[in-house]
């Protein structure tokens, strides 16, 4: 049997039901898994209006009702949502609210055992507090609802996946953060999660902190005290990894081919690169032509991934939204779902 994926509705002011609805307007989603939406029917069925595609939305109570039909959306409807009260593109707790709730029914249902993986919409942070829900964003609910500790943020977009050290913290802060027993944890969770893909002995590339990872010393001292030790001591138990590699050459390596995954040291770091691969900016339509990779949180004992990309309040309910990243999110949670199955990972 397919996977069933659980695919949060994001928040409803934004881009997030228009994505799902085209994604799920590709016949090769059906043949790749069972999609199960959580959220409630009415905006699902305001998204299928505004896109006025041939789909119908097919509210249930409990998984075991979907069908799974291609050209139906099953919704496990939460019921959750004034579409009074919900105007594209406006902040709001309602809204905030819905997403929340949607996210944590995702992970109820994942940590039950009733679907296999889940997929998350975008978010928006600042409704999502209004509503009362302190979370800084999807990885923490995440984490706090499976009670997990140790976990990872990795983006991946075909050949080029950097998983990162340290992520939503000061510039400051996250030099002093760079710690071989952190390298090592990321590093190992980024074997894991290759494996899961499909790749049997990952070939993954650490970066440098410090510009040409600090030349010998040159430029600061964390490759001596902490990368290096880490890398060498990876290698003794096994792990195809090297570095540290230079920080500017080490993600264009990885886009080629030389490496399956990259350890970044900070959040701009692997970022950037990344953004720059997969963000299309159209100077001439003003807008983005292409919105590809999937953030997937790593370390949890469910299935997590996501689009990397916001709410686009700014192009909500206007229809032009590109599904790229939630078409590539829900091929890499059904991958790592039946490479889960198949007892993938070390």
């Amino acid at each position: 049997m397919l996977p069933i994926l659980a695919i949060t509705m994001g928040d409803p002011a934004g881009i997030g039901p228009e994505i799902i609805v085209k994604a799920l307007q590709d016949k090769e989603v059906y043949a790749k898994c069972r999609p199960l939406v959580t959220g409630d029917a009415a905006v699902m069925e305001r998204a299928v209006r505004l896109l006025g595609v041939p789909m119908r939305v097919r509210a249930v109570e409990d998984v075991s009702e979907a069908k799974f039909e291609y050209g139906s959306i099953d919704v496990y409807d939460l019921h959750n949502v004034d579409m009074n009260r919900i105007e594209f593109g406006r902040v709001s707790a309602e809204a905030g609210n819905a997403a929340f709730e949607a996210i944590h029914t995702a992970i109820d249902l994942a940590m039950k055992g009733e679907v296999d993986g889940t997929v998350t919409a975008p978010i928006n942070k600042e409704a999502l507090n209004l509503a009362g829900h302190h979370f800084s964003g999807h990885t923490e609910i995440y984490a706090h609802f499976t009670g997990t500790k140790k976990y990872a943020m990795l983006l991946a977009d075909e050949n080029l996946r950097v998983i990162h050290v340290t992520t939503h913290v000061p510039l400051r802060e996250a030099c002093d953060l760079v710690k071989k027993d952190r390298i090592m944890a990321v590093v190992q969770l980024l074997d894991d999660a290759c494996r899961q893909f499909g790749v049997e002995n990952p070939r993954i590339g650490v970066a440098g902190l410090n510009p040409h990872s600090s030349d010998g010393g040159l430029f600061g001292w964390e490759e001596e005290r902490e990368i290096i030790p880490a890398v060498r001591e990876l290698k003794e138990k096994g792990f195809n990894v090297e570095g540290p590699v230079p920080p500017d050459t080490l993600f264009s390596k990885a886009k080629g081919g030389q490496y399956d995954g990259c350890v970044a040291m900070y959040h701009d770091q692997g970022h950037i690169p990344f953004k720059v691969v997969g963000f299309n900016w159209n100077n001439e339509t003003k807008k983005m032509e292409s919105v590809k990779g999937v953030n997937i949180t790593l370390g949890l004992p469910i299935i997590r991934v996501s689009v990397d990309h916001g709410t686009a309040f700014d192009v909500a309910g206007k229809g032009i939204a590109s599904p790229d990243a939630m078409l590539l999110s829900i091929d890499y949670a059904a991958r790592m779902a039946e490479n889960r199955k198949k007892g993938a990972g070390r």
